[in-house]
């Protein structure tokens, strides 16, 4: 074996004592997470936190617990936008609020809500639809640090513009300035858009349905998974949604194993908007 195939080995062999220390250690299984992607997060977490070996930053896993809450925002994959891909959101202001509206009690489940800027965007599209006062939205994720920022609402005033072109995209008829307030180079996003929000950690790989809901997002999220959780999350969300509920994945997901088919019948397959079957049996998942 020539010395890079053997650093290659003692990578993967040091990446799988990292999964299993955080397993047996603090309960976080990420063995079903996609490897190649995991294994980029945890390099940068072993540079940020040592001297770049993946043995070294096990170490500190095991022996420092308060870096946990920092690893696991590491882990998960934070990045988003208001309005990220307008027309998803413009679709789901024209087709799927309007379906909505018909439920006295409106339960929005948003899985891995990173930073927040997705759970805001939906406050927006229920306050302008007139919905936002019977409806209760739960935002969830993994890391406790990612959460937190997502219940400030704070964020840099440089990607105001952007997300003002989003939301007009996305069908927006007011101007996004009327849901911040802007100082120092940063936007806070009005108090009021969060007044129906709760905010929560779950883990898509180990903990069981959340809620009973009529909506389910979780977008980009899925693509980290590898196949057999991608099926767990999946199912889990099919139990999740009231029969008639609708799912909006990413824009690279999709339910294509033959069972998530069965489940989830496309509104829009181009954007990954689908509403779970009236007559698909219910199994929780695993």
């Amino acid at each position: 074996m020539d010395r890079a195939s053997d650093d290659i080995e003692l990578e993967g062999i040091e990446l799988d004592l990292f999964v299993e220390a955080m397993r047996r250690r603090h309960g976080y299984d990420f063995r079903q997470y996609a490897p190649a992607s995991l294994l980029r997060r945890v390099r940068q977490l072993a540079t940020n936190f040592g001297d770049g070996a993946i043995s070294a930053l096990t170490h500190r896993l095991l022996h420092e617990p308060e870096l946990l809450p920092q690893l696991l925002e590491g882990l998960s994959v934070p990045a988003s936008d208001m309005f990220r891909d307008p027309s998803v959101f413009r679709t789901l202001r024209e087709q799927v609020l309007p379906m909505l509206a018909s439920y006295p009690q409106i339960t929005i489940w948003q899985a891995g809500c990173a930073h927040g800027e997705e759970i805001y965007s939906l406050a927006i599209l229920l306050e302008e639809a007139g919905l936002y006062e019977r409806s209760q939205i739960f935002a969830t994720d993994l890391s406790a640090r990612a959460l937190e920022r997502a219940r400030e609402g704070i964020y840099p005033l440089r990607v105001a513009q952007q997300w003002s072109r989003n939301y007009l995209a996305a069908g927006g008829n007011h101007s996004l300035a009327d849901y911040y307030s802007a100082r120092y180079g940063l936007l806070k996003l009005d108090r009021r858009l969060r007044r129906h929000v709760t905010f929560a950690q779950h883990n898509l790989a180990t903990d069981t349905v959340f809620c009973e809901a009529q909506l389910v997002l979780c977008r980009n999220v899925l693509i980290y998974f590898a196949n057999p959780l991608q099926q767990r999350c999946l199912a889990l969300f099919r139990d999740s949604l009231v029969r008639g509920g609708f799912l909006c994945l990413g824009l690279r997901e999709r339910p294509d194993s033959a069972e998530a088919a069965a489940d989830f019948a496309p509104v829009d397959a181009n954007l990954r908007i689908y509403r779970r079957s009236t007559t698909a049996a219910t199994e929780p998942a695993p």
